[in-house]
């Protein structure tokens, strides 16, 4: 295989004169600008990720050529073209095989709904859709908006279009800690604005069209209850974010215990094992220090170890409102045919959603207050662990040298 950088520079001089060449006019958001964009997202994003050099230049060879397949004229499976030119190019340009299929998964994660697969896909499919957190989201949907009327034949009206944009804001997700942290704010703020104007827009439609509903108890009764359906999706939203940002914080904390002691570990082992025959007055602090890191290590893994349920549900649990469809470990183990058949079930009934939005939030705080319990004994145990060792070092040291001192000569 060629060297990373000179490959990446030949794969960004073949997929810009795609884009630049083969593109018809109809298409006005995949152009060569957005895919420069993702690239400069990836750049971004990759500043927070430890990456290989040979991950680094799989990313950005997926990034330049996911898509390249708009030069088919469709946006249908436009994967799929992307995925013929990358064959080409590494026609041109071989490389191992192992490194081929990265580039191809990265560049399939990307296809709606996004499931990637490992760490390049993730931040792919975060900088594929960076332009919702961005202060240019109206320009970009405007641009996608009139490229689907021109190249799918798809008309939106501006209120189906913001009614869509909405849709898919709220149940959008980043998968990378800069998606999280920096896109995720700013795509809340976009989706704000768009439930205000939609909401502005209902209730300038509900003054100048039916002025006799909005003096009856009942069209007060219906708008607030729409208030009270925006708030509830508002808060349920903002709680289900502070959780998942408050679960990754306690994930990175033991993460961080588990690294200091296993390198604490590893020099103590290392180093001063070799010297307890001779020095036998180490042996207690020594083992003090080793108990007091591999404690702190087991309890930072009892904080991050998942905990996943049967995985199966019946009709009757459906039928009952017993199962919680938004958590994973209640269905990974069913068809798709049952599975969908059971969203569509909760869906139709706002009672049983509203019940399973409350139970998955319930369940993830106990999970949360688990991971914090089981945290907050690591950093103790690391804590006053490290400073009774370091009282025992200092005792060991100190006796035999007391014992030479005083020794009657």
């Amino acid at each position: 295989m060629e060297n990373g950088s000179a490959l990446l520079q030949e794969a960004k001089n073949f997929a810009s004169q795609i884009l630049s060449s083969r593109l018809s006019e109809q298409v006005r958001f995949h152009t060569l600008g957005h895919t420069e964009d993702v690239v400069a997202a990836c750049e971004l994003i990759t500043e927070q990720e430890a990456l290989s050099a040979e991950e680094r230049t799989a990313l950005f060879i997926a990034a330049w050529f996911h898509d390249t397949g708009y030069s088919g004229g469709v946006a249908r499976d436009h994967e799929e073209i992307s995925l013929q030119h990358v064959r080409d190019f590494f026609a041109q340009h071989p490389a191992e095989a192992s490194f081929v299929q990265k580039v191809t998964a990265c560049i399939l994660a990307t296809r709606m709904p996004q499931h990637p697969t490992d760490r390049i896909g993730e931040i792919l499919c975060d900088a594929d859709l960076a332009h919702l957190g961005s202060p240019r989201f109206r320009e970009k949907s405007r641009l996608l908006r009139e490229e689907m009327a021109l190249l799918n034949g798809e008309e939106w009206s501006k209120k189906d279009w913001r009614q869509n944009n909405i849709a898919f804001l709220g149940a959008h997700h980043y998968f990378t800690a800069y998606g999280q942290s920096v896109l995720q704010p700013l795509k809340e703020k976009n989706l704000a604005e768009l439930e205000a104007k939609a909401a502005e827009q209902k209730d300038n439609k509900k003054e100048t069209g039916n002025s006799d509903q909005d003096s009856h108890p009942a069209g007060e009764k219906k708008n607030k209850k729409n208030q009270t359906d925006r708030g509830a999706s508002t808060v349920f939203r903002i709680m289900a974010q502070n959780q998942s940002n408050l679960s990754q914080m306690a994930d990175s904390k033991a993460n961080i215990l588990i690294s200091v002691n296993s390198i604490i570990l590893t020099i103590v082992i290392s180093t001063l094992s070799t010297k307890l025959e001779n020095n036998s007055y180490l042996q207690a602090p020594v083992f003090l220090l080793v108990t007091v890191c591999v404690a702190a290590i087991v309890f930072s893994i009892l904080a991050t170890r998942p905990n996943v349920t049967s995985g199966t549900f019946t009709a009757e649990d459906i039928k009952n409102k017993k199962t919680n469809l938004l958590f994973f470990g209640n269905f990974y183990k069913m068809s798709l045919p049952d599975y969908d058949w059971a969203m569509q079930e909760m869906l139709a009934d706002k009672k049983y959603l509203h019940s399973s939005l409350v139970k998955d939030n319930y369940f993830l705080g106990v999970v949360l207050a688990k991971k914090y319990r089981w945290l907050r004994i690591a950093y103790n145990v690391f804590m006053y662990g490290i400073i009774l060792s370091m009282i025992a070092f200092a005792v060991a040291v100190a006796i035999p040298r007391a014992t030479e001192i005083y020794t009657p000569g």
